[in-house]
């Protein structure tokens, strides 16, 4: 059978990671990219890959069976509308949208065209995080109390980056609301976060945000996320039930960016089979719209973030904090331990 056809959108950074992920598949392939930066596109050639400047010349020229959408977030939105309107199946890089609005009308435009919009939490797809799933589900760890995830990088992104990311619960955070949702089979329906470090040039964000989850089944989360750790990128989990605990390692410092290749490959050809009509073994539209929910309140939460005036919030060790509860609504499209 000849490989899944994937037009990429976006060859920066994480493009470049996509591509190196699927040079390891013999059943998705590369075959066309869209990036307006020459310098970028010419980065990118390979054998048997056509290039172009814009998404509309890559959709017109290119014979292509799906698209990976790799652009910063503000153009998540416009870009799916986009690929929409030709009809061509969808994986979209998280956040999907700065906002969870931004999400909704991109899940109400996908199912109007009638085409598969799958979201890019590739977490998903370690199997270490799937076996804890699925220990989770099967109630091998009894009455869970807590689940803890953390996410710190080694070194911030560029200024420029972060101009356009939506700040640290935005960038960094989503995959954590996401994980923990997936996880536990659990809501989110409180949170109360605190902060550190101002980014520099007036840029609307921080070093490090933690936040404490309240879960609709009764257990509580823990997310920590972090721009300095100088090891290197690290993610890890950990569950805490009655019936015992387990840690797993998503990103050792100490393997690079293995087990995100391995993640990001398999979760493209996860999406290929969903393209043909396979039910979605990803995370849906529904998933980024809870995710990017719980991100929006951590950011209002936040001062830095948010643009309030710290006055507004009582201080708090390193920064503000604030509590928000019950003010979370339950994403439209989930399945406990799904």
């Amino acid at each position: 059978m000849p490989p899944f056809r994937l037009g990429l959108v976006g060859a920066g950074r994480m493009g470049r990671t996509h591509l190196r992920a699927l040079a390891g598949s013999d059943r998705v392939a590369v075959t066309a990219i869209a990036e307006m930066s020459a310098e970028a596109r010419s980065a990118a050639a390979a054998p048997g890959v056509t290039l172009h400047a814009s998404v509309a010349d890559m959709l017109a020229a290119a014979a292509i069976d799906g698209v990976l959408i790799v652009a910063p977030t503000d153009q998540h939105g416009a870009i799916i509308a986009e690929v929409a309107a030709h009809g061509l199946p969808i994986l979209c890089e998280k956040p999907c949208g700065l906002t969870a609005a931004a999400a909704r009308a991109s899940a109400r435009t996908a199912t109007a065209a009638g085409v598969p919009l799958q979201v890019a939490y590739w977490r998903r797809f370690i199997p270490g995080l799937r076996r804890l799933h699925d220990r989770i589900a099967a109630g091998e760890f009894g009455v869970i109390h807590l689940v803890t995830c953390y996410q710190w990088d080694e070194q911030p992104p560029s200024a420029a980056f972060r101009a356009h990311s939506g700040g640290i619960a935005i960038d960094m955070g989503v995959h954590e609301f996401d994980q923990l949702r997936w996880l536990t089979g659990q809501d989110i329906s409180g949170l109360a976060a605190v902060a550190s470090g101002q980014a520099p040039d007036g840029i609307a964000d921080v070093d490090g945000a933690q936040v404490i989850v309240t879960l609709s089944g009764g257990g509580c989360g823990f997310i920590s996320l972090g721009r300095y750790y100088p090891a290197g990128d690290a993610v890890w989990a950990e569950v805490f039930g009655t019936l015992g605990s387990e840690r797993c390692d998503v990103i050792d410092p100490a393997e690079g960016e293995r087990a995100q290749l391995e993640a990001l490959r398999r979760q493209a050809e996860s999406f290929a089979e969903f393209a043909a009509g396979a039910p979605c073994q990803g995370a849906t539209a529904g998933d980024a719209v809870a995710a990017l929910t719980a991100a929006e309140q951590v950011t209002a939460a936040i001062p830095a973030l948010s643009g309030s005036s710290p006055e507004k919030h009582a201080p708090s060790g390193a920064g503000q904090s604030r509590n928000v509860s019950d003010s979370l609504p339950p994403s439209y499209r989930h399945r406990p331990g799904g």
